[in-house]
């Protein structure tokens, strides 16, 4: 990547001015040239001898887990609950009830992460790195996938909803105009709002100049068979397929910065 700041290689102590391509290596917030391979570097041991430095392992994460817990949680204080106030009769009421709305919520949503999960999965190459159900830091909040490519990070909100999605445009002449994301009849507009401030969280983590795209995903929309994809706001409006094609596109980021900048993010957003 090109540095933001001008720096000094650790390992060969080579100045690096601004702009200059670099791998910046955010665990001990320092820089090298791109030259020096991490996976051969060396540290210093006692006796003065050396060996091989430890090989940063990547958790990329489970697709969907956390909403899937939410889930089963939800489901097992409910049986739990009518069990107890029906002791004899608390089985059958469970298999004739239904679950509530908000609980079968995190059903769907789970089910909408695993899926995309699944295809994305499918992409991972040296050139497409995926993180998949990354909590964000002192929130309770989380970002379904992330893919680090090489045309840059795509930060991605996976979304299991039915209807049309298409872009309304309201004002004009006498007042601002405004972009409304609706799904058939239903406003949807926050999920961009959403989507936008997990690029700023996402941004914010790296010193580094990379593009960073922010996507929602509809995973079980009513596309049509031509055009359908639609970009509000900055934020990608699309469908798993037409998301997988873009990811693979060709770019200028090289295999060591795709895999550099994985890495960063992997640490600083932990699994969910």
């Amino acid at each position: 990547m090109r540095l933001r700041y001008a720096g000094i290689c650790r390992v060969c102590q080579a100045e690096l001015p601004a702009k200059a391509p670099a791998i910046y290596e955010r665990m001990s917030k320092t820089v090298r040239c791109v030259d020096h391979d991490a996976s051969g570097a060396t540290h210093q041991i006692a006796g003065g001898a050396v060996e091989p430095a430890v090989v940063d392992v990547v958790d990329s994460g489970t697709a969907g887990a956390s909403a899937r817990r939410e889930f089963e949680r939800r489901k097992a204080k409910r049986e739990e609950r009518i069990r107890a106030n029906h002791p004899r009769l608390g089985g059958l009421i469970i298999a004739l009830s239904e679950e509530r709305q908000s609980t079968t919520a995190w059903d769907i949503g789970a089910a909408g992460e695993e899926r995309l999960g699944k295809g994305l999965d499918g992409l991972a190459s040296d050139t497409v790195r995926l993180l998949h159900d990354r909590r964000i830091p002192r929130t309770r909040a989380n970002i379904d996938h992330i893919a680090v490519t090489a045309t840059g990070v795509y930060v991605i909100d996976a979304k299991k909803y039915r209807g049309r999605p298409h872009l309304k445009v309201e004002g004009g002449l006498f007042r601002p105009r405004e972009q409304r994301l609706l799904v058939g009849s239903r406003d949807c507009t926050k999920l961009v709002d959403g989507v936008l401030k997990q690029v700023e969280v996402v941004r914010a983590l790296l010193d580094i100049e990379v593009p960073i795209h922010g996507v929602l995903c509809f995973v079980e929309a009513d596309w049509p068979l031509i055009g359908g994809a639609f970009t509000t706001r900055g934020v990608q409006v699309l469908w798993p397929r037409r998301l997988y094609a873009r990811l693979e596109a060709e770019g200028s980021l090289e295999a060591d910065v795709v895999a550099e900048v994985h890495r960063i993010l992997a640490h600083a957003l932990p699994s969910a």
